[in-house]
């Protein structure tokens, strides 16, 4: 069903039965595309408070860009079946034609695009989301907690600009952390619609971080006690192991005395 999902919205990525060379520079390409991703909203909120020049932040619009261009032509080339691999990444090729920053310029729409771009992040997201799925898999309580931190503080830059009764970037990683740790203090509350919307997919956001976090955490738990009960067990075992090798030398001793004795 996911899979099927990825293809309409145009994320499948390299087919697996594809080229290996070509399945390879898709996994090489997916840090890039995920350091791009945390780069977007961090750039968003830089042109909304006005901390970097329009000259500025166009040539990071040019850099996006042309690593959407550079991924989509190499992988085209690589693979197989050039058709298809368009075809179920038909996403990519609508921010290529669509996305060209010089456009951005003049167009009087020039907010609502920059705007778009925390789309394009989401898109990325989910392009990435089997990656993402199996780093939270692992069961490492370290890379959950920086994924978690990742997602606190890009959610607290985000909400800081939405919603304006959300003051600085700090109190947005606040409202981001007792919303998607579901504590609900009720401190800080979204006013506009735009906010309580995100605020939405925070929660949601939340009740998968919760469920995987507490999983990972009782992994964590019960594999030091099953660590303590092994090591525990390895030591009766070669007490045993000890204990047997003496018993088996006192009797190759009697054994010994008694063929003397009959000789």
């Amino acid at each position: 069903m996911a899979h099927k999902v990825r293809h309409l919205l145009g994320i499948a990525s390299v087919d697996p039965g594809e080229h290996a060379i070509a399945v390879t520079w898709a996994q090489r390409l997916e840090w890039p595309v995920l350091l791009l991703a945390l780069w977007i909203p961090i750039q968003w909120y830089l042109e909304e408070t006005g901390s970097v020049s329009l000259a500025t932040a166009r040539w990071f619009d040019w850099a996006i860009w042309l690593v959407f261009l550079f991924e989509t032509t190499l992988l085209t080339i690589l693979v197989r079946d050039k058709k298809r691999y368009l075809l179920t990444n038909w996403m990519n090729l609508v921010i290529i034609f669509t996305g060209m920053p010089i456009e951005w310029t003049y167009t009087p729409l020039v907010g609502v695009l920059r705007n778009l771009r925390l789309v394009l992040m989401l898109f990325l997201l989910m392009r990435l989301s089997n990656r993402i799925r199996n780093y939270l898999a692992r069961g490492h309580l370290s890379i959950m907690m920086l994924i978690t931190g990742i997602i606190v503080a890009l959610a607290g830059i985000i909400i800081s600009q939405l919603d304006p009764s959300i003051g600085s970037i700090w109190d947005g990683m606040w409202y981001s952390w007792v919303t998607i740790s579901h504590t609900g203090y009720g401190d800080i509350v979204p006013k506009t619609a735009s906010g309580r919307f995100f605020g939405g997919i925070l929660i949601f956001i939340g009740v998968v971080l919760a469920t995987v976090f507490t999983a990972n955490l009782s992994a964590f738990l019960i594999g030091s006690d099953v660590g303590k009960v092994t090591r525990d067990v390895e030591k009766v075992d070669k007490d045993a192991e000890a204990g047997i090798q003496e018993i088996m030398a006192r009797l190759d001793r009697i054994e010994q005395l008694l063929e003397e004795k009959r000789h």
